[in-house]
């Protein structure tokens, strides 16, 4: 039964994976339509076709690679400056140029000289290369908000779950007592599971950010003030110094270890739906730590290198690819959780793929989205620039004259592809053990 869930979760994933990838092309299609571009091809997928359908002056359909989409637009590149669609040379680099011109114009058809790309005004390009991460970006905002408003986030209380009978480091990686380790400050204080704690030091704490930051903060004698069989009980903890995880300033949990107080029991986590205004907050912080990921992400390809080719540890925050995240989702189905709360995560995966490809798209290089809107926006300045100086109108900027940078970004980006590809296959990013 757990393989059928774990396939089912990956189905799941893949399906939602098709949407995601034909909801990014509606973006750019309907917004190419509207401004009168047109579009002779919509696809899912690269590769072979497996289903096509002609509708009007495009054709839609699926090919038999999921890992991306396209809708071809005509007139991509403006001509050269010669004024010709293709003039064919024996520099390699050259040739790249010419036949990315001439693939822009392949389909020409008689009528087509105001429906090409490259004379839109600029922000009108801007607004198509754009609206197809917009797309993911809304999909994103709306998997997340959804599941955190409804089905909640995994929050830490105040109340006591376990308590640690003794100290152990938590850099030692290790729950088992040894002989000689001392017993932990809330073992002897006599804390026990269901104990709520309502006030610390003579504090009182309602969340959990505050209490954990009180132990942290103190070496010593304490008094903690408990909920116990609806009655409130103060008991004498000793707290002491322990080496426990790094926190950042938003109280996340970082790589590291750093030294603090010590008391030694773990808090009860619940599924807590937050208000839409807490959602939004949460949402902001997510995008904020997606950009980060994106700046973080050369720095990774060494630990990535050692877990695929050298047996390495693969970290919690390590990239994970679309054989990776699939993986994942289909872990979570396997996991004994409610069905909603199964749900939830693999709504959260998803959510995150498409928030990725947000971010991922927008980097200003070809053959990224991001690339072209640079491009527009390059030129509408210096055509402003020329405006104001009073000085003739440079033209478009020939964006074709990148191809041969978009050919090594490309290159760059399927090897960083392969790289994850490996390291999720043998060695993958596991939800637990």
């Amino acid at each position: 039964m757990t393989i059928l869930w774990t396939v089912l979760g990956i189905l799941i994933f893949a399906v939602g994976l098709l949407f995601s990838i034909a909801w990014h092309e509606l973006g750019h299609l309907s917004t190419a339509k509207f401004f009168g571009v047109r579009v002779p091809q919509y696809m899912v997928g690269f590769g072979p076709t497996l289903w096509s359908r002609r509708k009007g002056e495009t054709e839609y359909g699926i090919k038999a690679i999921p890992f991306g989409g396209y809708i071809r637009m005509i007139g991509m590149f403006p001509p050269g400056a010669d004024g010709k669609v293709e003039a064919r040379s024996t520099s390699p680099w050259r040739s790249m140029i010419e036949d990315a011109r001439s693939a822009a114009f392949e389909e020409l058809q008689p009528g087509d000289e105001t429906r090409l790309f490259y004379t839109r005004k600029p922000w009108k390009r801007v607004i198509v290369m754009f609206a197809g991460p917009f797309m993911n970006l809304i999909l994103a905002v709306a998997l997340f908000m959804g599941v955190m408003m409804t089905i909640g986030v995994k929050t830490q209380t105040t109340t006591v779950e376990t308590v640690q009978p003794c100290v152990i480091q938590q850099s030692e990686k290790r729950t088992d007592c040894r002989p000689g380790d001392p017993v932990s400050p809330a073992q002897a204080a006599g804390l026990k599971p269901g104990d709520k704690i309502v006030a610390f030091d003579g504090h009182p704490v309602t969340e959990w950010t505050d209490l954990s930051q009180r132990i942290r903060d103190k070496i010593g004698k304490t008094t903690i003030t408990v909920e116990r069989d609806g009655k409130q009980l103060d008991l004498t903890a000793t707290l002491i110094e322990n080496k426990v995880a790094k926190k950042d300033e938003n109280g996340q949990i970082v790589d590291g270890y750093t030294t603090a107080g010590y008391l030694g029991f773990g808090a009860l986590s619940v599924d807590q739906p937050l208000s839409f205004g807490e959602s939004v907050n949460r949402m902001g912080d997510m995008v904020e730590a997606g950009v980060q990921s994106v700046v973080d992400l050369p720095s990774k390809i060494p630990d990535l290198w050692d877990a695929a080719f050298n047996g390495a540890e693969r970290k919690a925050d390590s990239p994970v690819g679309i054989v990776g995240a699939a993986r994942i989702s289909g872990e979570i189905f396997g996991l004994d959780l409610p069905m909603e709360n199964m749900i939830g995560l693999a709504v959260y995966v998803l959510a995150g793929v498409n928030l990725s490809l947000f971010l991922f798209n927008m980097l200003p290089l070809l053959p990224l989205d991001g690339g072209h809107i640079a491009g527009a926006l390059w030129e509408a300045a210096r055509r402003n620039l020329a405006r104001l100086l009073k000085r003739p109108d440079p033209g478009p900027f020939d964006v074709a004259k990148l191809m041969p940078l978009a050919y090594v970004v490309a290159s760059v980006f399927i090897c960083f592809t392969l790289l994850v590809l490996v390291a999720d296959i043998v060695n993958p990013v596991r939800l637990s053990g």
